[in-house]
């Protein structure tokens, strides 16, 4: 390949690249470019409180520790639609309601014992938020640099790549 085709071919793919957003508004696809919905203090906490539910803090920091709820924040306003948003938000509105209903307590000030009461219930009754929050949970906390180098086998220098291999007994699975 010489010089004049390289050029060629790297126009052509920054070409598509720019192409692609104004063709997606050409044929009237709606892109997320308004802000999304702000979290406030509560549903900050609350987020933090469910995420450290999720995953606890054991031999290892938890969701909590990680800053798991801020990724939660940072996906749900950046990447959500504005529908898609208040779905979120409103089932994590449900599971505070249904603790005050049943415990005549908000779900922060719950005992652990009542907290993972109503993680259970809201397995059954508000399956959708909860599939979604355990997901973002799950990414957010071994994404972070506690998930990824503590939870995690963790090799900041890695070495052979060896795909097919078999872990031991007890032995953490590795951090990408």
């Amino acid at each position: 390949m010489n010089r004049r085709e390289l050029i060629q071919r790297v126009t052509v793919m920054l070409g598509g690249v720019m192409a692609a957003p104004l063709m997606a508004g050409a044929m009237g696809q709606v892109l997320n470019a308004e802000p999304g919905l702000v979290a406030d203090d509560l549903q900050e906490k609350l987020l933090a409180e469910v995420a450290d539910i999720i995953i606890p803090a054991t031999s290892t920091p938890g969701a909590k520790e990680a800053g798991a709820h801020n990724f939660i924040v940072r996906v749900v306003r950046d990447c959500y639609t504005k529908a898609e948003q208040k779905k979120f938000y409103d089932g994590l509105a449900k599971l505070d309601d249904d603790s005050k209903s049943k415990f005549r307590k908000g779900f922060v000030e719950l005992t652990l014992p009542q907290k993972n009461e109503m993680i259970e219930d809201a397995t059954v009754y508000n399956k959708d938020f909860f599939r979604e929050m355990k997901n973002l949970t799950i990414t957010g906390y071994f994404t972070s640099e506690i998930g990824a180098t503590q939870a995690l086998a963790y090799d900041p220098i890695p070495g052979k790549f060896d795909g097919c291999t078999t872990l031991e007994k007890g032995q953490k699975a590795w951090a990408l």
